[in-house]
């Protein structure tokens, strides 16, 4: 899914950024060993770029999801905002960094229902926690709790739901263009 406006500010790259632009940036590099298409678009304000960048560090540190876990959430927050990018970029990475069985992938990537239980609970509770706007009903929520999650965890999703939102708005916005190195795992919003 893609805006109707585009924003037409040029990527910025390591050699043409400046200051504090320049200095998120290298922390990108230092975090991701390169500087996503999504990157060079987003520091155009230091401050969305750089509340990804720490964001994004804290969920996969401290959320007390394991890494497939964690790829089911930010996958089915980008594929519920209609993200292009983002599904592609993190089922490429679920594939090749996060062990995430390709069927989980592609149940998500599809909309359609992850078969393993605890996974098609944490799927379905982000899901409703965006489509909801954080307003989700007791049942739906004991429906996660009883799947062996946690009410911290909840937040945690929040926090996924907050960095996610920066990077699909951003996308949406500039039409970014995908990372050769995700092309394997391309998504088309067709809904």
């Amino acid at each position: 899914m893609l805006a109707g406006y585009q924003i037409s500010l040029p990527p910025q790259t390591l050699e043409s950024a400046e200051g504090q632009t320049r200095e998120v940036l290298d922390k990108a590099l230092k975090q991701v060993g390169f500087i996503p298409n999504m990157y060079a678009n987003m520091v155009h304000s230091p401050g969305v770029l750089n509340t990804y960048l720490e964001g994004y560090a804290a969920f996969r540190k401290e959320s007390g999801f394991t890494p497939t876990e964690q790829e089911v959430v930010f996958l089915v927050i980008s594929r519920e905002n209609g993200c292009e990018y983002c599904v592609s970029a993190h089922s490429f990475i679920a594939d090749k960094a996060s062990g995430v069985p390709a069927e989980v992938t592609d149940a998500i990537r599809d909309g359609r229902p992850i078969a393993d239980p605890k996974l098609k609970a944490l799927a379905e509770f982000t899901r409703v926690l965006v489509a909801s706007r954080g307003l989700p009903d007791r049942t739906q929520t004991d429906a996660f709790l009883s799947a062996g999650y946690s009410e911290r965890q909840i937040l945690e999703i929040v926090l996924a739901i907050a960095v996610k939102t920066l990077s699909n708005y951003s996308n949406h916005l500039f039409h970014t263009s995908l990372d050769d190195m995700f092309a394997s795992r391309r998504w088309v919003d067709t809904r």
